[in-house]
């Protein structure tokens, strides 16, 4: 686990309260609508499958599940854990998108939650919104930790994905000379971002909206300079750079500040950089600062450590592949349950509509306890 990794759960566990008894849980309703964006408006998705996500301290994983109605509409019901976070995602065109976290407070239900999902298209227009680029001294090796923030951007209506399995959605070159290369805390599993050869690749399906990704890699530059190839270019960049002596050049930027990070102070260059440019910093000739120093200091404000942790955990690979199958196929069973039951009490005979309310608690109640089974080894 990465320092970065440490001080995100750090931040999160002071931020969620204490455990309560379950005595004094309340029970929660929420319910919303799935919509995809057409024209000018929004037209529901009824059909797509709903789930309902819980993120603890000692467990995580989906607890219920339901299918979306006429009108897109879905509903669910839980004791809610006030020591827990919980989030409600659609799946349409095998991507899953989520809701913001969920409101727990019994006397202002969540009620109005609206979950986009998106069609799909290989050519969806991706830009890169800012890119932060923070280079330290150099180590005893000659080797610099680089830490190298890029927020790309989704203007469309579309999902981008790849458009087969050996392109990926998006791709960046990295500066000639990198070797190690980490993912940071980003909007975007490990999983899906690839280092092959001198470029990093993103496998993802990106959304509309800001995506995160945050790299951390060692650099030893070739003769005294370090190149980053900014391809499409970006709307922003900041560049931190430790020495004094070191000469930035490339795109539009300008030196505009100096700014301390874990009481080393580091020159600031800001700017545009247009597509197909290079900026070069070139060293005249050293401590090294760990890049976890500087992403704690620069790019993990407590305030969004929450919802970075979230959205890493419920996309976390199962640590435990059978209880993960088995919460699945529990689900499904629920999922064709709901289909054929949910929003038909008024026409369906008592006792067929109390075996399916019996056969559905079952299926749920054995869903919790598989997530309780397999929850000591996957926790937040």
């Amino acid at each position: 686990m990465t320092r970065p990794t440490v001080f995100v759960l750090a931040a999160v566990c002071a931020l969620v309260p204490a455990s309560v008894t379950s005595a004094q849980t309340p029970t929660i309703t929420t319910a919303g609508r799935v919509v995809l964006p057409r024209a000018a408006d929004t037209v529901s998705l009824p059909g797509a499958r709903v789930l309902l996500h819980r993120i603890a301290r000692t467990a995580q994983g989906v607890i219920d599940s339901a299918v979306s109605r006429e009108g897109g509409r879905f509903r669910f019901r839980f004791r809610a854990d006030t020591s827990a976070l919980y989030l409600v995602s659609a799946r349409y065109g095998g991507i899953e998108y989520f809701s913001p976290p969920v409101h727990t407070n019994p006397r202002r239900p969540d009620t109005a939650i609206r979950i986009l999902a998106y069609d799909t298209s290989s050519s969806a227009p991706v830009s890169v919104e800012a890119r932060h680029i923070v280079v330290p001294r150099a180590g005893s090796e000659g080797t610099r930790a680089v830490l190298d923030l890029i927020v790309l951007r989704n203007d469309g209506r579309l999902t981008r994905v790849a458009p087969d399995s050996s392109r990926p959605s998006w791709a960046m070159a990295l500066p000639p000379g990198t070797g190690r290369m980490e993912v940071g805390e980003s909007d975007l599993s490990p999983d899906a971002v690839l280092r092959v050869g001198d470029s990093v690749k993103v496998v993802a399906p990106l959304a509309p909206g800001q995506k995160q990704l945050s790299l951390e890699y060692a650099v030893r530059p070739p003769r005294g300079r370090l190149a980053f190839r900014m391809g499409a270019g970006a709307r922003s960049v900041n560049l931190l750079v430790e020495e004094r002596d070191a000469r930035v050049t490339g795109g539009a930027l300008a030196l505009v500040d100096s700014q301390a990070i874990e009481g080393r102070s580091f020159l600031r260059w800001t700017g545009t950089v247009s597509a197909g440019q290079t900026i070069a910093v070139t060293f005249a000739g050293g401590a090294r600062l760990a890049a976890w120093q500087i992403l704690v200091a620069l790019v993990v404000p407590v305030a969004a450590a929450l919802a970075f942790a979230a959205w890493r955990v419920v996309r976390r690979r199962p640590a435990a592949a059978v209880s993960a199958r088995s919460r699945e196929q529990l689900l499904d069973a629920m999922a064709v349950l709901d289909a054929r039951y949910a929003g038909h009490e008024s026409t369906t005979p008592v006792d067929e509509w109390q075996r399916y309310e019996t056969e559905r608690a079952g299926l749920k109640a054995k869903v919790e306890t598989a997530l309780a089974a397999d929850g000591a080894s996957r926790y937040v």
